[in-house]
Parts: structure tokens; C-alpha cells; sequence
């Protein structure tokens, strides 16, 4: 678990400087951010709903409601949050393959991957190799030897995506293999880390 155990103290500071600036909308996405950090996937949708009230800009933005969106099953609308994010962010391979999985949800594998955005010049090889995993392009024993040959960030990455990619397609061995290794082999000040604990729980693999 890490540091996980001290998120609270986090949002007690937000929970206190909310109260102090009820109308800052950074405050309310940090918080969301903790609550979902949490496992608290419904806070964490409200606080960023009430920021996204308070600066209407900052909907292409909110790529951790999308996510979030995602743990609370409304797929229709994170697979929107994704389509939106990636008009200011199209490169972005995450986001991409995060709309897949909430279409992969409403629809199937199939017709995900034929809607899948193109990415094009991603700096980072082990999110060019995730990308071709849901393009159809190469084998999940592919993401993870590229993984391997990586930083432990991206072996992190691939155990990770491997996982969504097995929960996606059915897959539910493959996915919390792989997700469970990627929450319990790796300790990273990274947000998708948080995320593979989040999911693990929500699962009940952890």
C-alpha cells in the first residue's frame, strides 16, 4: 500500500482549503484526484463535475474523470471524456487506448479497436508498444518483453496495460495477473500506479 495510507491527511488539506475557496476548481480536481487515489470513484466524479462547473474550459482537460468514469461503469460518458481530451491531446496514447476500453465496454473488443484513434511520434517506446498491442499490431508477450528491456516505469506500464487489455477482452486471468503486478510489484509516485491499486480492490484482487 505505501503511501497510500497517508492520502487522508491529504484531503483533510483540500477538504480545509476548499472550505476557504469553495470557488477554486484546481482545489476541487486535487481533491478529486486523493478521493480517487482512495477508491472513493463517486467523490471523486463530484469534485471534478464542480470544477468543470466553476471553469467550463477545463472539460478537454479532465482526463481523470474519464478515468473515473471507467470504475463507476458509465462507459457512454468516459469514452466522451476521451474523445474530447484528445482534441487538445491527440498524440496521447493513454487517452486513446482509455476511450478503446470504454467502447470496448458499451460495444465489444472488435469494434473498439476498428474506432481507434491513430497515434502518431509518441516519445515513449513502451506506450508505441501498448498502442500496437490494441491496434492489433503485436502480442501482449510482446508489450511485456518490450517492458522488460525498459525502465521499471515501463514494466509498470506493461503489466499494466496487458492487464486493461485482458479485462477488455475477456481475458480475466491475463487481467489480474497482470494487474496485480503491477499494483504490488512496483512502488511509483505515479497516479496509474494508485490506479492499478484502485482497480485490484475494486476487483477484490488486493
Amino acid at each position: 500500500m505505501g503511501d497510500r495510507f497517508f492520502l487522508e491527511p491529504k484531503r483533510r488539506y483540500f477538504d480545509s482549503l476548499i472550505r476557504l475557496q469553495p470557488h477554486n476548481p484546481k482545489a476541487l480536481i486535487q481533491r478529486g484526484m486523493v478521493h480517487f487515489k482512495q477508491g472513493k470513484i463517486a467523490e471523486a466524479i463530484a469534485d471534478f463535475d464542480t470544477a468543470e462547473s466553476l471553469q467550463p474550459d477545463l472539460t478537454p482537460y479532465l482526463w481523470q474523470r474519464g478515468l473515473a468514469y471507467y470504475y463507476r461503469d458509465r462507459f457512454a460518458e468516459g469514452a466522451k471524456q476521451f474523445e474530447i481530451d484528445l482534441t487538445v491531446n491527440a498524440r496521447d496514447v493513454e487517452e486513446t487506448v482509455w476511450r478503446y476500453l470504454c467502447q470496448a465496454r458499451l460495444k465489444t473488443p472488435t469494434e473498439a479497436q476498428k474506432d481507434l484513434k491513430p497515434v502518431r511520434n509518441d516519445p515513449r517506446p513502451i506506450l508505441r508498444q501498448i498502442y500496437a498491442l490494441f491496434a492489433g499490431e503485436c502480442t501482449s508477450e510482446a508489450v511485456l518483453a518490450a517492458g522488460q528491456q525498459d525502465s521499471p516505469t515501463a514494466q509498470f506500464y506493461s503489466h499494466l496495460y496487458v492487464g486493461l487489455y485482458g479485462e477488455a477482452t475477456g481475458n480475466e486471468t491475463q487481467a489480474q495477473t497482470h494487474i496485480t503486478q503491477a499494483a504490488t510489484g512496483y512502488k511509483l509516485d505515479d497516479y496509474m500506479w494508485y490506479l492499478a491499486w484502485v482497480h485490484g480492490e475494486l476487483r477484490g484482487w488486493l
